[in-house]
């Protein structure tokens, strides 16, 4: 059985079998952006194709 890469776990959201990176940029300066992009930064960007495989071999739990 293999493990789970920790620090993958930390980096990604999977949510409905579907996985997700976190969007950069919401740790400081968010006075001077606006609500909806800070909101944007909740959903988080779904991973394209190729990285896929790749996360799903780091995290074989899923």
């Amino acid at each position: 059985m293999q493990k789970t890469h920790s620090g993958t776990k930390k980096r990604v959201i999977v949510k409905k079998k579907k996985i997700f990176m976190q969007k950069s940029s919401k740790n400081h300066l968010l006075r001077n952006k606006s609500k909806r992009q800070k909101n944007s930064y909740n959903k988080g960007m779904p991973l394209d194709s190729t990285n896929v495989s790749r996360i799903r071999k780091l995290l074989p739990n899923l």
